[in-house]
């Protein structure tokens, strides 16, 4: 039997982190407990104070396919190269010059947001289809592929 999986990213700004892969996936904030309109108000009546109100934040896959992200508050920074890391299919079915321009077009679209370009990798057939090196507004290392 396969197992469902969560993703738990460690960061500064679960809330900011949260916003960013959310936009970069299709992915929606989970939705508050309860009949609580927000977040803030569910928060509010658990008695959590405001200063520990972006400890942690979650996303899922609104087709309920993909896993569940987590995005929980550390006191230390990033301090190494990621040993996994996320690849974000932004250019299904495309192959050569025409996925190039897709995953570039992705690229300006994250750098906007807050993301780093790292390194583009040229297609080499007959295995490699070419990739984008990229990193989130925390430093996470992830590819568009």
């Amino acid at each position: 039997m396969a197992r469902h999986i969560q993703i738990t990213f460690d960061c500064a700004d679960p809330a900011a982190l949260a916003d960013f892969w959310a936009d970069a996936l299709g992915y929606r904030l989970q939705s508050p407990p309860g009949n609580f309109p927000t977040w803030d108000a569910a928060l509010e009546a658990m008695g959590v104070p405001p200063e520990r109100r972006n400890d942690a934040s979650a996303l899922s896959d609104p087709d309920g396919a993909g896993p569940r992200l987590f995005f929980q508050r550390v006191p230390e920074g990033k301090r190494a190269k990621n040993r996994v890391h996320l690849d974000v299919r932004a250019a299904p079915g495309l192959t050569g010059e025409a996925r190039m321009a897709a995953l570039e077009a992705e690229a300006e679209r994250l750098v906007a947001r807050g993301a780093t370009r790292v390194e583009r990798h040229e297609p080499d057939p007959p295995l490699g289809t070419g990739h984008l090196v990229m990193t989130d507004p925390e430093g996470n290392e992830f590819c568009l592929d």
